[in-house]
């Protein structure tokens, strides 16, 4: 029909179904020229409409909303999502009605719309009631809006270009001077006598330490003018003595051995504790049946690496590892993964006659026993009576009977045993490598006690070197190993046996760890102490450790060593005290006065009775 609006086609659908509903009786009709809460007095009333006495009945009752039509063309959103054009009311016998569904509910969209569309709507109409003029007028605006938001965008680029520039000049790091850095020392020394209430703010102290490292990797360029590298390398040292808490002597020992780069790198390893590894128990147990059993506990656990057969690292654990039925069983032992390796460089041979001569508190000890299947003689020793407890109830736990206690000096031990196939000395040492284990190494080390255990190590690898069998046929092999990076207590130690015995250093068999040094600052070592391997917290994420690997090739000792000594001593008497030059002239007079008695030729009875009376004073002396 002319005049008719097109229908969509949910709109014919929804006009079939009001046909059917109005011959079925299940939906009724509304003029809606008249009034809101006015019906047709026809027989038909709206589903709904009465027959409910529960507050539900308004939320029941039809709909009676009134959908106009608004000015322009109009697109609405149908229920499904699709478009439809205009509006969906039609004329009827010369009056509009409105649809309703066969449940009794006005089709209304309005209802069916969100509120930000109904908003959308009722805006829609009147932007398209204004002029053109108007419509321009708001394009301008929008215009102007746009530039004075791009220019503004402008600006604040241009700000933060220079804010950023800003930042580039003051990242520059500026060296203070001395008469800063001697108020800085006096606020320090007054903050040491009377704390102050707030600490020294550590985020400054470490911005100045990376601009510091910095400016020494590329000195030439970045220093400032009339400063020297030394005042740059004291300040660097004043800030992380006070941002590690390290003391000065240490620091400069730690500076002599790694690069800047790797020194901080090292000094934030020593913060962080090392992860927590055991050792699988073999003689009891293997690892794969280990790990499911503490994963059943609630162990989060990973093997440790592939160059070790029977470690674990774990990450977590709901029970205490120290305390497990499997660790009081037995099946393993809490040990560090760097302890490990010195056990696998001296590579145990079974029915053979091994030394520990420093065993406490006995993780070592068990793994050499575990390797050799309980086979042979290992002769555990240490020279302290209460940490022997310790290695005696490991032992017994571990299930380790190949072993025998011993509670003897080491640098004794040749004269007590000798005659092993091989010897492992973890030597007492200062503890540098783990500095995360005992902070307190930190600065409680000073120059002495750093000589103190390199004298004794060097006594004990002599006297592990003479307890060793050159002539076995499986052995001849010592590994001497420290938990300390020092070159004098590690590097230092291992050339000085070199020269003292008949031994070679050879491969440890491990594929990582970093070289041994073959020169320091002013020292020359000898060149095979590149087989020798150094560990570090913050490259192998284990304790710091050193490990060295001699062969011995002759059970004699040389002499020519003892006839240099005196030579060296004389050519350099700056450097000896007077009385070690001076001691062996009285020496050499009475060798000449018992040439001149024996010149004489005295009768033998004469002489037995003189050396009789001789060893009968000689008591009563001491």
């Amino acid at each position: 029909e002319t005049g008719r609006k097109k229908l969509s086609s949910h709109g014919r659908k929804r006009a079939a179904k009001r046909r059917l509903g109005a011959g079925s009786g299940l939906a009724g009709r509304r003029p809606l020229g008249g009034k809101g809460g006015e019906r047709e007095p026809s027989g038909q009333t709206a589903r709904g409409r009465s027959g409910f006495s529960d507050g539900n009945s308004k939320w029941l009752a039809p709909a009676k909303a009134k959908k106009t039509q608004p000015k322009g063309n109009h697109v609405e959103l149908s229920s499904d999502g699709e478009v439809e054009e205009g509006s969906w009311e039609m004329e009827e016998d010369g009056s509009s009605e409105e649809m309703v569904d066969d449940y009794g509910a006005s089709s209304s969209e309005e209802e069916e719309l969100l509120p930000i569309e109904k908003a959308a709507l009722k805006q829609k109409p009147d932007r398209e009631g204004l002029s053109e003029d108007d419509s321009e007028e708001e394009d301008k605006e929008e215009e102007e809006a746009e530039e004075a938001s791009k220019q503004k965008m402008g600006q604040k680029e241009e700000e933060g270009a220079d804010l950023q520039l800003n930042l580039d000049i003051d990242e520059q790091f500026k060296l203070p001077t001395s008469e800063e850095i001697e108020k800085e020392d006096i606020l320090f020394i007054c903050d040491i006598l009377f704390p102050p209430a707030e600490p020294p703010d550590l985020h400054v102290i470490h911005q100045r330490i990376q601009g510091n490292v910095e400016v020494l990797q590329d000195f030439g360029v970045k220093r400032e003018e009339g400063r020297s590298r030394q005042e740059y390398l004291a300040l660097l040292r004043r800030d992380m003595a006070a941002y590690y808490s390290y003391s000065d002597f240490l620091l400069t020992k730690l500076m002599d051995i790694f690069p800047l780069p790797e020194l901080i790198n090292f000094l934030e390893a020593n913060e962080v504790p090392r992860p927590v590894t055991i050792r699988t128990n073999t003689l009891k147990t293997r690892r794969r049946d280990l790990a499911q059993a503490l994963i059943n506990r609630g162990v989060n656990l990973d093997p440790l690496g592939k160059w070790s057969k029977t470690g674990l690292v774990i990450y977590d654990s709901t029970v205490p590892i120290g305390a497990t039925p499997e660790y009081l069983a037995g099946h393993y032992m809490l040990q560090g993964a760097s302890s490990l390796l010195p056990v696998m460089a001296l590579a145990p041979q079974e029915n053979e006659h091994i030394l520990d001569m420093c065993c406490a508190p006995g993780g070592k000890t068990s793994y050499i026993a575990q390797l050799m299947k309980n086979t042979g003689m290992i002769l555990a020793n240490d020279s302290s009576a209460e940490r022997l407890r310790s290695v005696v109830g490991n032992l017994h736990r571990l299930g380790v009977t190949n072993a025998v206690v011993s509670n003897c000096d080491g640098r004794q031990f040749p004269k007590v045993l000798g005659g092993f196939d091989r010897v492992l000395l973890d030597a007492p040492c200062s503890g540098t490598g783990v500095i995360s284990k005992d902070p307190a190494v930190k600065t409680n080390k000073d120059e002495k006690d750093i000589l103190r255990c390199a004298h004794l190590q060097k006594e004990l690898i002599l006297s592990a070197i003479d307890s060793v069998n050159a002539a076995s046929e499986t052995g001849g092999y010592i590994v001497y190993c420290t938990c300390s990076i020092m070159v004098e207590e590690n590097e230092w130690v291992v050339d000085y046996a070199l020269k003292k015995r008949n031994v070679r250093l050879v491969a440890t068999g491990l594929d990582f760890g970093k070289e041994g040094f073959t020169r320091f600052k002013e020292r020359r070592f000898h060149p095979s102490l590149k087989s020798t391997r150094r560990f570090y917290p913050h490259t192998h994420n284990m304790d710091g450790f050193f490990i060295a690997k001699f062969k011995k090739f002759s059970n004699a000792i040389p002499q020519t060593q003892k006839d240099e000594e005196p030579a060296v001593e004389a050519a350099a008497p700056s450097a000896v005290p007077d009385t070690i030059i001076t001691e062996p002239l009285p020496k050499k007079k009475k060798l000449e006065g018992s040439k001149a008695d024996e010149g004489q030729k005295l009768p033998q009875p004469a002489l037995k009775k003189k050396r009789s009376l001789q060893a009968q004073r000689r008591p009563l002396k001491a």
